[in-house]
C-alpha cells in the first residue's frame, strides 16, 4: 500500500476468540490497521499493524473510551465487526435468568454499543461498515440455545433496521452467518455431536475459521451492499 494513502482501519470485538483471531490475521494480511479487542483471555501481541485493547462491550463507558482512544490514535474508524459471542446452554425450563440476560448483554447489547460509537466517526466520515457476526441459530432456533438463538436473532433485526437508518450517510450495515466453527465456543461438544453438524450441512462438513475470515475481509471492502445476510456454510433454510 502506497505511504500516500493512509490504511484502513477495522476495529474486531472478540479478537481472542477462535475466529476472532482469524479476523485479526486475515484484516492485518491484507493491509488494515487492526484494533484487536477483548475483554479476557491473551491478546494477540501488538504489531506495526494490530493493536490489542481491552475491551467490555457490555460496558458502555469503556466502549467509548475504546472508541475514543481509537479515533485519537487513528483519525478514523472504517470497519467495525461485531464478533464478541458467548453461548450458556440449557433448557428453557431450566435457564436461569442471570444466563439468559448475560447471552443478551454480550451477544446483542453489547454490538447495540458498539454500533452507536462506531457510528459517530462513521457518519462523520460518510463512509463506514458495521459487519454483525450473527448465526443460523438466529434464523431457525435450536434447542437448549433460546437465549444464544434470541441474540442472534435479535442482530439480524439490528442489522437491518440500523441499514436503513444509516445508508443516508454511506455507512453500510451487514451480518454474516459464519456457520459451526470448531472453537472454544463449541468445546463441549463430542465428536459425535459435531458429525451430526457437519452432516446438517448439504457438503457434509463443517466451515473453517480461516475461510470465514477471508469472506468477511472481503465483505468488509463492498461498498454498494448494505442489510444483507450472509450464510457461510451449506446448511439450507426453509425460505419461510
Amino acid at each position: 500500500m502506497s505511504s500516500s494513502v493512509p490504511s484502513r482501519v477495522v476495529l474486531v470485538t472478540g479478537a481472542a476468540g477462535g475466529l476472532g483471531k482469524a479476523l485479526v490475521s486475515g484484516f492485518a494480511s491484507e493491509g488494515w490497521q487492526v484494533v484487536a479487542a477483548c475483554r479476557a483471555g491473551p491478546l494477540p501481541g501488538p504489531t506495526a499493524s494490530v493493536w490489542p485493547v481491552k475491551l467490555d462491550v457490555t460496558d458502555k463507558p469503556e466502549v467509548g473510551a475504546v472508541f475514543d482512544a481509537v479515533l485519537a490514535r487513528f483519525g478514523r474508524l472504517d470497519v467495525l465487526v461485531n464478533n464478541a459471542g458467548i453461548a450458556a446452554d440449557s433448557l428453557v425450563a431450566q435457564m436461569t435468568g442471570d444466563a439468559w440476560q448475560r447471552v443478551l448483554d454480550v451477544n446483542l447489547k453489547g454490538a447495540f454499543l458498539c454500533s452507536q460509537a462506531a457510528l459517530r466517526p462513521m457518519c462523520r466520515q460518510r463512509d463506514g461498515h458495521i459487519l454483525n457476526i450473527a448465526s443460523f441459530g438466529g434464523r431457525v432456533g435450536r434447542a437448549g440455545q433460546a437465549n444464544y438463538a434470541s441474540s442472534k436473532a435479535g442482530l439480524l433485526g439490528l442489522t437491518q433496521s440500523l441499514a436503513k437508518e444509516v445508508g443516508s450517510r454511506d455507512v453500510r450495515v451487514n451480518a454474516v452467518l459464519p456457520g459451526f466453527l470448531r472453537t472454544k465456543l463449541v468445546g463441549e461438544l463430542t465428536e459425535a455431536q459435531l458429525d451430526s453438524h457437519a452432516a446438517s450441512n448439504a457438503l457434509g462438513r463443517l466451515n473453517e475459521v480461516d475461510e470465514v475470515a477471508r469472506a468477511v475481509v472481503f465483505i468488509a471492502g463492498l461498498r454498494n451492499v448494505s442489510g444483507q445476510f450472509f450464510q457461510l456454510d451449506s446448511r439450507i433454510a426453509p425460505w419461510t
